[in-house]
């Protein structure tokens, strides 16, 4: 489906609501995570433009605009509490529990912390 920008637009104006709702179905997840809420929301902006973008309702199985953005939306909440988006790692894997410490706690295990980490 090919759209000019402005109607790529119009299209991502009439659909921020769905935003607001996923925020809202993962407000746990968030608060859990210690994610900030507005990166959430910028994340989930993005993810929302390239559904727009990328909608083709022939290779969706009858899905409409809607639902598409709602499944794009959701698995974007996944990614956003992941070490990749948490911490910046670019090649970590999806799932890296305790991946950042504390100076703090370094600091009180090893005394010797500074020329580990400069390793």
């Amino acid at each position: 489906m090919t759209m000019t920008t402005s109607q790529r637009n119009s299209l991502v104006q009439k659909y921020l609501w769905c935003i607001d709702s996923v925020m809202r179905q993962n407000g746990s997840l968030i608060r859990a995570a210690h994610l900030d809420q507005e990166d959430v929301y910028q994340s989930l902006a993005l993810r929302l433009i390239r559904a727009v973008e990328l909608y083709d309702p022939d290779m969706e199985n009858g899905h409409s605009l809607e639902n598409y953005i709602f499944m794009s939306l959701r698995y974007e909440m996944r990614t956003c509490s992941s070490a990749r988006a948490m911490y910046g790692f670019r090649d970590a894997p999806h799932y890296l529990p305790n991946a950042v410490v504390a100076i703090s706690a370094l600091e009180e295990s090893d005394p010797y912390w500074e020329t580990r980490i400069a390793a």
